[in-house]
């Protein structure tokens, strides 16, 4: 095997400390976890000695770390374009949280500059390495519930108590669309492709904010008959559901995109013959998805496709707040 990564983190978020971070400190054939960076040297210190790394004040000073090969970036949203590009123009590979820029352009500009220098740029979006998406996926191309009609994905969460978080933030690049709306877009185009095209749009403005609180989007194919129906928002009761509707069956499940290591998410399959309900084994789609990043810096074969994806996403974004209005 290869040597590990030498990886740096910009940022001292709560998924990057609760989810990211302690999966890269398990992953010791594949990474070193070279610093941890915040603006904050308390914070920054903290982390450090926590996880058991260096710490760095300032971003660009970890930036600027002789040797450091990739980082990890999640940092609130309207910050992306900024460090991402910094890191790329350094030669340093990112893994960066959803979403990847504010808008199509930015992401573009980023995708282009990653292309260049042949470097991973890769939106975080843990959930494409769970097990649980593996499963579903080979059951829709074996005919389980027949021909494929039709998707509904949802993801929504009771609004945060504390109203200066960023997500509340318009400056931040804030709002339920960049957030949790991006996760159905995605799920979106790993099931009906990702030639889509959004046939309609709604966002719901806070008055307060500024900032998109929820909303929802209908997705179509160029060519071809499926859809996708997605809701998302900061206000609602909890869903992180995916429903796969075909011809001769359905497929439902709960916890689609935040299954925690530990927990066996359940499928529930419906048919003419009645109802089945499979336990699916429990995964970490943290390591997944970070051993995938690893293979990508180390053999770059699938650089192009994450490119493709990136824009694919950030163009379906754009779509929904254009047809919103």
């Amino acid at each position: 095997m290869n040597k590990p990564v030498n990886m740096g983190v910009i940022g001292c978020a709560d998924i990057a400390v609760r989810s990211v971070i302690p999966a890269l400190n398990e992953l010791k054939d594949y990474y070193h976890l070279t610093g941890i960076a915040s603006r904050s040297e308390s914070k920054a210190r903290a982390a450090a000695e926590e996880f058991g790394s260096r710490a760095f004040e300032g971003y660009e000073s970890l930036l600027d770390l002789k040797g450091l090969d990739a980082v990890y970036i999640p940092l609130p949203n309207a910050l992306h374009f900024e460090w991402i590009e910094k890191a790329l123009s350094r030669g340093i590979h990112v893994l960066a949280e959803k979403s990847l820029g504010c808008s199509f352009n930015e992401v573009e500009t980023l995708n282009r500059l990653a292309e260049t220098m042949q470097l991973a740029l890769v939106e975080n979006f843990q959930f494409r390495f769970h097990k649980q998406l593996a499963v579903i996926q080979q059951m829709v191309n074996d005919g389980t519930i027949g021909e494929l009609r039709c998707l509904r994905s949802s993801f929504g969460f009771p609004p945060f108590k504390d109203r200066e978080n960023i997500r509340y933030q318009m400056s931040l690049g804030g709002g339920a669309l960049l957030d949790a709306g991006a996760y159905p877009i995605k799920i979106s185009q790993l099931f009906l492709g990702e030639e889509l095209y959004v046939g309609a749009a709604n966002l719901n403005i806070d008055p307060e904010t500024g900032v998109d609180l929820w909303g929802g989007a209908y997705l179509k194919q160029t060519e071809g008959p499926l859809f996708s129906e997605t809701a998302f928002g900061f206000d609602h009761h909890y869903q992180c559901s995916l429903e796969l509707w075909g011809s001769k069956g359905k497929l439902v499940t709960n916890r689609i995109f935040t299954a925690p290591p530990g927990y066996s998410p359940e499928i529930l399959l419906e048919t003419a013959d009645g109802e089945k309900r499979m336990t699916i084994e429990s995964d970490h789609h943290f390591k997944n998805m970070l051993k995938h990043f690893y293979s990508l810096i180390r053999e770059k074969d699938g650089l192009a496709a994450e490119y493709k994806q990136n824009a694919s996403q950030a163009r379906l974004i754009e779509e929904v707040r254009k047809a919103a209005g």
